[in-house]
Parts: C-alpha cells; structure tokens; sequence
C-alpha cells in the first residue's frame, strides 16, 4: 500500500503541539487504513495501466523517491545491498532504485492488485529481477529476513488509519520492522500523518535516529511547519 501524490482524504500531519506529541492519541479510523480499500484502487490502477500504460500516482510526488535515493547516494548504500520496499504499491520506486543500479531489491504488498500491478510495471521496463511478494508487513514473522535497507512511504501511516487495531498494528509494525532488519540496517519512513517528535518516540525502541531529510515546509499562523515528515533509523539492539 502506498499513500498517493499530497495527502489522501483522511491523512495530514498530526499537531505538533507539545500535548500531541507525547500522546498515543490515534487518528479517527478510516476506510483508508483496510486491504478491501486498497485492493480497489489497485485493482483500478491495474485497469488503467493494462488500457493506457499509466502507472497511476506517486506516493507523495516524485520528490519523495528523489529524497530516498539521494540519501541513499550519499549514505553509500552499496548496489547489491538487500533492501526492502514495505508497502510497494505500484512498484514506481522499484523502478527508479532499479534504475540507479540496486539490484537486490525486494517488494511487499498485502493487494494482490498492487503486486501483479508492480510486477506489470517492472516488466514494462523490462526489470526482471526484483521480487515482488504478496505479503502483510503484520503477518511476515519468518518470510522475511536479513535486510541492509527497509523504505516506508505511506504503509505505516494506513495501518494507523485501520479501523480494528490501529495501537496494535503499531506495535506488530515496529517489531515486524526489528525481525527484517540486520543490526546496523537502515530504515527510512516517510509520513504525512506522524511529525517528526512522534515518529521518533515510535520508533525509539531498538533504533538509532540517523537524520531528517528535507521535505516542503509551510508556514501558518506565524510558524512554520512540514506536511511530511522524512526520517532515517538505523537498527540497534
């Protein structure tokens, strides 16, 4: 699953206020959070790019892969490094990773649509070897292991909207993300829901805050604020 261009109906950048920082208060539940809603729009998207040849959108513009990988380039990911796509959508940063030279790529989705619409895409651009796996990121206890590099753009945020476990699925998410990652491994999520000082606290059990990379700023009421935060972890025990 991923989170289209912007902020889908329903998503937004917490308040950063210090009271909402340090709360553990959820956002209202959404249809936005579920696999049925997903799979449609992929389903959808699949149509489209079977009649027309369009991917569909980008989650949250193209600038937000630029971001990823030129982190990426300057972290000195190396090319053959494991890395994990959670949430792969239509596959379009599979693609732009590809195309920087990574070829040890590996995609997860629990749409069955958005994993036979990645795998179209890829063949598209004639990418034959990335892995593209129909699994929940919340059920993958031994299906995935050993990775240098896990991405997030936007899964985490849905399983924050699911109407039946938003704290649990939480929960499940961060320790999902802890049985992937090799120590020392990177994580890099980006999120229009969560700022900056939430997702820190979310994920400050068995990781190390790396840095914040640039996103859009705003400015209202006289402050100034982001719509989307960029963070990189790295795993530690």
């Amino acid at each position: 699953m991923e989170a289209a261009t912007g902020s889908p109906p329903g998503y937004g950048n917490n308040s950063d206020t210090e009271e909402d920082r340090d709360s553990e208060t959820d956002f209202e539940p959404s249809n936005l959070g579920t696999k049925e809603y997903w799979e449609d729009a992929y389903r959808k998207d699949l149509e489209t790019f079977k009649d027309i040849g369009n991917v569909g959108d980008i989650w949250f513009g193209e600038e937000s892969m630029s971001r990823v990988l030129r982190w990426m380039d300057k972290a000195k990911i190396p090319e053959n490094a494991a890395i994990l796509d959670i949430g792969t959508g239509n596959g379009a940063f599979l693609v732009e990773m590809a195309k920087q030279g990574y070829r040890n790529l590996t995609a997860i989705d629990y749409s069955p649509a958005s994993v036979e619409l990645a795998r179209n895409v890829l063949q598209t651009e004639d990418i034959t070897d990335v892995t593209v796996k129909e699994i929940d990121f919340l059920n993958s206890q031994g299906k995935l292991k050993e990775f240098d590099v896990c991405i997030d753009k936007g899964t985490f945020d849905a399983i924050s909207l699911n109407p039946d476990k938003t704290k649990d699925g939480k929960k499940i998410y961060v320790s999902a993300l802890k049985d992937v990652l090799k120590c020392k491994g990177f994580f890099a999520i980006t999120s229009c829901n969560w700022t900056k000082e939430q997702l820190l606290d979310r994920f400050s059990d068995g990781f190390e805050f790396v840095q914040e990379l640039s996103t859009p700023s705003f400015q209202f009421g006289g402050k100034t604020g982001n719509s989307v935060a960029a963070l990189i972890f790295k795993r530690v025990h």
